[in-house]
């Protein structure tokens, strides 16, 4: 199964503030995008570069390209039969007041993953996702306009996950 999923936001920043919050990826306390108070916190041994590994919860992957300030994007390794990468992607426009950050997902998925996927991944993605780009807009602005709300489905997920034993 192919896979595009794409969630963006604009914000009321300049493309250097935004890319600053992408360049905090994986830097602990101060990733001010990654939404870990909520979400298993993202790890790149040795950090944001090209070539480091890690990953969050049980999703896995490497950095294949970073450019600082513009993009950072991560190539799967895990789960088994996610085959394609995730990306965060700073797009000044031309007022230099607003700027575009978008995450994507482009991948097939194979195996088990056309299943989990769909049933599961997708879901909590795409929460995790939105509390990212809530993050990013309280950083620029200092408020958020409509802040995401995770659906019962995510909640009732989330609830299973944090019930099972840890690996």
């Amino acid at each position: 199964m192919a896979v595009l999923n794409v969630h963006e936001r604009m914000l009321r920043a300049d493309g250097q503030r935004v890319g600053e919050l992408v360049d905090s990826l994986a830097s602990g306390p101060a990733d001010l995008l990654w939404p870990t108070r909520s979400w298993p916190p993202l790890r790149l041994d040795p950090g944001l570069e090209a070539g480091a590994k890690g990953g969050h919860g049980p999703i896995r992957y490497t950095v294949s390209a970073y450019e600082p300030g513009v993009r950072a994007r991560f190539e799967f390794t895990g789960p088994r039969g996610f085959d394609g990468y995730h990306e965060f992607t700073v797009r000044p426009l031309e007022d230099g007041a607003h700027t575009l950050l978008r995450h994507t997902i482009a991948m097939t998925t194979h195996g088990p993953a056309r299943f989990s996927w769909p049933l599961v991944f997708r879901w909590l993605h795409d929460a995790l996702a939105e509390d990212a780009l809530d993050r990013a807009e309280l950083a620029c602005s200092g408020t958020v306009a409509r802040p995401a709300r995770w659906s019962p489905y995510v909640r009732l997920l989330r609830g299973v996950i944090t019930r099972l034993p840890r690996r």
